[in-house]
């Protein structure tokens, strides 16, 4: 069965706000049990208007992936990042 991501590109814009979704995201993460390939870190934009952090979560399926993101405990999570952060989130089915 293929695996499920979750990519996350993100521009912080009130990092102090930004800190409770980070941390609430990452017990939701621990819960639906992600694997974080890439929280964060070096990154540069080589085409096109990118956002200059990125998130990819590993699931064991699309529907994993999926139901992570409608899932309670990340619902919550996000309400912390609203006005902390301009967000793109996409579910991808790996290969």
């Amino acid at each position: 069965m293929a695996r499920g991501y979750i990519i996350g590109s993100i521009t912080v814009t009130d990092p102090e706000g930004f800190k409770h979704y980070v941390a609430a995201a990452t017990e939701a993460i621990k819960y639906h049990g992600a694997k974080s390939l890439v929280r964060g870190g070096r990154c540069e934009i080589l085409e096109g208007d990118g956002l200059t952090r990125n998130v990819i979560l590993e699931f064991e399926s699309y529907a994993d992936a999926r139901s992570y993101y409608y899932s309670p405990e990340y619902q919550a999570a996000m309400k912390h990042r609203l006005g902390s952060a301009v967000v793109n989130i996409i579910v991808v089915e790996g290969v």
